[in-house]
């Protein structure tokens, strides 16, 4: 499945550039998995992958649009939302597209004070078995998550406590955290597809 998706991004992306720019985490799926030549690929300008995301602060509430944001935002830390309780951050980006996350949300439950990522995977309904493998392995501790199959939509709507990852803490920025977010979901493709 993820080799298919960065396949056709690889596709999509030669059709108008050469060579492909690809961070360090794709970069090395695509060199091991041969897709690629080491000449073919470059290191993209930009230091991070969601400097050209769309992001915007909505209310957890109504989800209506508090304002659509600049990725200047992202450099926020991570408690911004425990000084914005009401609010939470949806950031959509081509990258989360290549793994099959149309988009990312992440707020503070009002309960437990956690931080919580939301988000909907496309991945068919067969792979719950590893999907649940690789989030209790993944996260510690008791691991809370919450994993739904839609079938309308035919995707999974997956909710997970970034307070359960092991590399996850409060000093983080919402930057970091997104990027955290992303090699966790690109892992978790990883590990289906070789399972």
């Amino acid at each position: 499945m993820l080799q298919k998706r960065i396949q056709q991004y690889i596709d999509e992306t030669k059709a108008s550039e050469v060579p492909v720019h690809l961070f360090k985490q794709e970069r090395e799926y695509v060199l091991h998995h041969g897709l690629l030549d080491s000449d073919e690929v470059a290191k993209p300008e930009a230091d991070s992958r969601f400097l050209d995301a769309y992001i915007e602060r909505c209310d957890k509430e109504t989800e209506e649009l508090i304002g659509e944001e600049s990725d200047d935002f992202l450099n926020q830390p991570i408690t911004y939302l425990k000084q914005h309780k009401n609010e939470f951050i949806f950031l959509e980006s081509k990258w989360f597209s290549m793994i099959g996350v149309d988009a990312v949300s992440v707020e503070e439950d009002d309960v437990f004070g956690t931080y919580d990522a939301m988000l909907g995977l496309k991945l068919q309904k067969k792979y719950r078995s590893q999907i649940e493998r690789y989030l209790d392995e993944s996260l510690e501790g008791e691991a809370s998550y919450d994993l739904l199959f839609n079938g309308e939509d035919g995707l999974w709507d997956l909710n997970f406590t970034l307070n359960d990852h092991p590399d996850f803490n409060e000093s983080q920025t919402l930057l970091s955290v997104y990027e955290l977010i992303y090699d966790f979901l690109f892992n978790l493709l990883q590990n289906v597809d070789e399972s």
